[in-house]
């Protein structure tokens, strides 16, 4: 079994990023604090900012030390990371010594069980240690704040539209269990904005879709992070709908990308879409693409309880990434190279 930065396409997708087109002096010698640093695209973001070589230092906020360094034991020891332990749901942060140029606030519940086995903590970190991390920021002087936010926070769509822009908004059942995801979401948005007001804080927003890559972690429930699952132990993949969603979903190196334009030339107080048309597919098509490159099947079942109560009511969810594009941001991999790659790169890794 190899790590992923031995295995040369992954190593590729993150140089790809690395070498980007965009103003990288901005963090040249920064302090840059990163909740959510071990999952999906925090741990391909931090591969990214060790590629890049630019001399900043990152603190990362988490709850194990030991999960951090076996992640990143390539460069654990380089100096470019500092582990600060941090609970989301703790009601305070740790204290800090030093500058804090920059925050990324990636730590997130973002799969169906933890939303339904977990929906206080879904909830408050999306919200309170999100205030806390705000907080910190305007006593820090932070140059600037980036929430990552999601296509969740749109809602079911209303019918009127085929791609939500940055304006639009459908509906959300706020009495329900499955709300606390999209509503705190929401919450954290509009929180951002109370900071820059109120604060003089300077923060953006990134709208991040449906994220799937070689960085998916085991634990993940996500609809297609269970059909990669099943995939590469040999089974059948299970799709537990008649799979008519139709939803954007996006590469791991895309969203990462995506995140950095923001952080490094979105406007203050804008929210953008990470998100291209070419990732935009019904979750029976993407079952059946990663059925075809795995030779197995598709098959359906029921969720059980807890599992359905998590998951999206949302039938339509695509997004439109114009507005993202008009900063310079390319998407570099279509749906079918993605799960190509995705694919290739945990058969070696698993």
């Amino acid at each position: 079994m190899k790590r992923l930065l031995e295995i040369p396409e992954y190593v590729e997708d993150v140089k790809r990023v690395a070498f980007l087109d965009l103003p990288w002096g901005k963090l040249r010698g920064k302090t840059i604090l990163v909740t959510g640093g071990t999952g999906l695209i925090g741990s391909f973001l931090i591969d990214v900012l060790n590629a890049a070589d630019l001399g900043c230092q990152i603190l990362l906020l988490g709850r194990s030390a030991e999960k951090a360094k076996a992640r990143f034991a390539e460069y654990w020891d380089s100096g470019l990371i500092r582990f600060v332990k941090w609970d989301a749901s703790a009601p305070n942060l740790p204290t800090m010594d030093g500058p804090v140029d920059f925050v990324l606030h990636l730590a997130s519940n973002t799969h169906p069980v933890a939303y339904a086995t977990d929906p206080i903590g879904t909830i408050t970190t999306n919200v309170i240690a999100l205030n806390n991390l705000l907080a910190m920021a305007v006593e820090k002087k932070s140059a600037r704040f980036l929430f990552a936010s999601s296509n969740e926070i749109y809602g079911e769509n209303r019918g009127d539209v085929e791609l939500f822009d940055e304006k639009y908004c459908g509906y959300i059942d706020c009495n329900t269990l499955r709300a606390g995801y999209p509503e705190s979401k929401r919450c954290g948005e509009a929180l951002c904005q109370a900071y820059i007001r109120q604060k003089g804080l300077d923060c953006v927003i990134a709208r991040l879709t449906r994220t799937y890559g070689p960085t998916i972690l085991p634990t993940d429930t996500k609809a297609i992070s269970q059909f990669f699952n099943n995939a590469l132990k040999g089974e059948d993949i299970v799709l537990k709908s008649e799979g008519k969603q139709y939803y954007s979903f996006q590469y791991v190196a895309d969203s990462a990308s995506g995140l950095l334009t923001v952080l490094l030339k979105g406007e203050t107080g804008e929210a953008y879409n990470i998100a291209d048309e070419s990732g935009d597919i019904t979750l029976r098509d993407l079952a059946k693409l990663i059925a075809e490159n795995a030779g197995c099947k598709v098959v359906f079942d029921l969720p059980e309880a807890v599992e359905a109560a998590g998951f999206s009511k949302a039938t339509k969810a695509r997004l439109k990434g114009d507005k993202l594009k008009m900063l310079g941001w390319r998407f570099s991999c279509g749906i079918e190279e993605g799960i190509i790659r995705t694919m290739k790169v945990l058969r070696i890794v698993h």
